[in-house]
């Protein structure tokens, strides 16, 4: 049953983010990636870590989607602002090679034997463990990656600023 429900979560997650991926819109791809980020935290509470499916849900899609939907909103990109690249013959070749490298890793995922998920250690996904590696070990990219989101925010007031 567990890998049932692995394949129809991870496939939804594999679903949403293309349909994000192929999007025009940008709030609709927005959306799409929340859709994508739900379908993640189900396949942590199939792997015995509620603490980081809810995690999942309550950052990710909840705090940094709705940073997104107010930064794409505070652009105001019109449609007729966008621009629409013309079909070329280097992108044409690089879809042609991305979809020989995605049939290749599938032809290879295929061969793959399908094993029962390991048992995991205890204590796997709660508080505690999470609290200590987040601010002990990766306390650096932590801070990082804040550091990044700001200045993606003030990047897009800055292109977002009318004259």
């Amino acid at each position: 049953m567990d890998a049932i429900l692995f394949y129809i979560f991870g496939g939804l997650s594999v679903l949403m983010t293309l349909l994000m991926i192929f999007q025009t819109n940008p709030v609709a791809s927005a959306i799409y990636l929340v859709g994508a980020f739900f379908g993640l935290a189900a396949l942590y509470v199939l792997l015995s870590a509620p603490f980081v499916a809810v995690l999942q849900v309550l950052v990710y899609a909840g705090a940094i989607m709705v940073l997104f939907i107010f930064v794409i909103m505070l652009l105001n990109i019109r449609k007729e602002e966008l621009v629409y690249d013309k079909v070329t013959g280097r992108k044409i070749a690089v879809i042609l090679l991305a979809l020989f490298f995605a049939g290749f890793l599938i032809f290879n995922f295929v061969k793959i034997p399908v094993v029962p998920f390991a048992p995991v250690e205890e204590g796997f996904g709660e508080v505690a463990p999470v609290g200590r590696l987040l601010f002990l070990k990766y306390l650096i990219p932590f801070e990082l990656t804040s550091i990044l989101l700001l200045v993606a925010i003030v990047g897009a007031l800055v292109l977002g600023k009318k004259e």
